[in-house]
């Protein structure tokens, strides 16, 4: 059974063996543990349950990974992205006061919508007609706005009536602690330490409940005094109510979504949203990854690109139906550990599953320790940003929109419909305009209508 295994997953083609596929796929999955703390710490703030959606990341990420796997038998594990579950939570939901039911209605929406064009092969010509700089500008302006909630979730960024924003207080304890977490974090990414982010975040939870007992104990920590009572000054810092956790939790938000509300809302632009950005983000990791790996084909293209796509979508699907927002894919250490067949996303989306026993737990991590790996991730996914020629003033001034309007209007579609209009609008003026960028012309004028008719926001 083992040699079909091999022969299936072209262990001899691509010079791998099971030793090294297994230990792939651990070391994917401790880089990628990290979202079982951070993501459903995004998505409670919706009102979603926090053992159900730490469930539902496991189980949605399993699913993916497993079944990227086995299908497309790529190195690829998927895992709920938090670009797109930042959008879900702090646009959708709080801004626009969308139910959290309602916006699981829109992610399956888009996961249908890319299940049906990636079998009929129309995402070819939308990938085609979206210039690779906007693509850029759209992953580092999706990795400020995650580093932005980071900063405002630590506290070193709060509301200021005169100027937006300003510098917090250094001398809170959570701002402190965050900090500290970054510094960590970063020094272990240094070092190349496998689960960088995990680490920084469990020893940052442990400092951060010894802090809350000392206060609690003491009344001032290092000078800092508690302004009101040691008990809300610690809880404020850690709190944790034990919660039913495991499968048996899921039953909070599996199939919970509400899809005829989200037609019925018409969530079109969000639909829209979820799905370009998913396209997009998988499109170009995907690149990233199976360069990295040496799997793309002599003439530049990627086998089994359909397969891939396809179980993509299928994830997203699924995660909606469990509870959770989008996939994307995040596999580029497993490759650097050398796996370069399923078996790697195989193993990994195993142990995911296996996670879900954490999910009564994932209370006790405080904002301390989530808002520092907020801050790195939205930090590395800044890397795109080399990818856009800034000296050319028709792809800068599109990706410069594109990439500050998403942070500072808290929305990936309003930067992303700024950066397309301004796109079509500077090439029709210098009369760059060429007849096979039609559709990005179309989408240009749907973004338009877009602002016109729904204003701001």
């Amino acid at each position: 059974m083992l040699k079909n295994l091999e022969t299936y997953f072209e262990f001899t083609r691509l010079g791998t063996n099971w030793r090294t596929e297994v230990l792939a796929g651990v070391t994917t999955f401790l880089t990628m543990a990290y979202i079982v703390l951070v993501n459903p710490a995004i998505l409670s703030a919706t009102g979603m349950p926090l053992a159900a959606v730490t469930a539902a990341t496991c189980l949605s990420a399993a699913f993916g990974s497993i079944l990227m796997g086995i299908v497309a038998r790529y190195p690829i594990a998927l895992a709920p992205g938090m670009g797109l579950n930042a959008y879900f939570t702090y646009t959708v939901c709080l801004k626009m006061h969308i139910p959290w039911q309602t916006a699981l209605g829109a992610v399956f929406l888009s996961g249908i919508i890319f299940l049906a064009l990636t079998a009929f092969g129309i995402r070819q010509m939308i990938l085609r007609s979206i210039p690779h700089e906007l693509y850029a500008a759209v992953a580092s302006g999706i990795g400020l706005f995650i580093a932005f909630i980071g900063f405002r979730n630590s506290g070193l960024v709060v509301a200021d009536p005169a100027t937006l924003v300003g510098l917090g207080n250094l001398r809170n304890p959570t701002t402190f602690l965050a900090l500290f977490g970054l510094i960590l974090m970063v020094a272990l990414e240094v070092k190349k330490v496998k689960g960088a982010i995990l680490l920084g975040v469990l020893t940052t939870t442990a400092c951060a409940w010894a802090l809350a007992f000392a206060i609690l104990h003491s009344g001032s920590v290092s000078g800092t005094i508690v302004p009101d009572s040691p008990t809300a000054w610690a809880q404020n810092l850690v709190h944790w109510t034990p919660a039913p956790g495991g499968f048996q939790s899921l039953g909070a938000t599996m199939f919970k979504l509400d899809i005829r509300g989200a037609i019925n809302t018409g969530l079109l632009e969000i639909v829209f949203v979820f799905f370009f950005v998913d396209l997009f983000d998988n499109l170009g990791t995907l690149v990233a990854v199976t360069k990295r790996a040496g799997l793309i084909s002599a003439d530049h293209s990627i086998p089994r690109l359909n397969r891939i796509l396809l179980a993509d979508a299928t994830a997203t699907v699924f995660g909606s139906m469990t509870g959770t927002s989008t996939s994307y894919v995040e596999s580029t250490a497993g490759v650097m550990a050398g796996g370069r067949s399923g078996i790697t996303a195989i193993v990994t989306g195993l142990l995911f599953l296996g996670a879900i026993g954490a999910a009564p737990f994932v209370g006790l991590v405080p904002s301390a320790a989530t808002a520092p790996a907020l801050i790195l991730v939205g930090s590395l996914m800044l890397a795109t940003i080399t990818e856009i020629r800034w000296t050319d003033p028709l792809v800068a001034v599109p990706a410069f929109l594109t990439l500050i309007l998403i942070p500072l209007t808290y929305s990936i579609a309003n930067g992303l419909g700024f950066g397309i209009i301004a796109w079509a609008v500077l090439h029709l003026t210098a009369g760059k305009y060429r007849r096979q960028d039609w559709l990005l012309y179309l989408l240009a004028a749907l973004f338009l209508v877009r602002f016109i008719y729904l204003g701001a926001g």
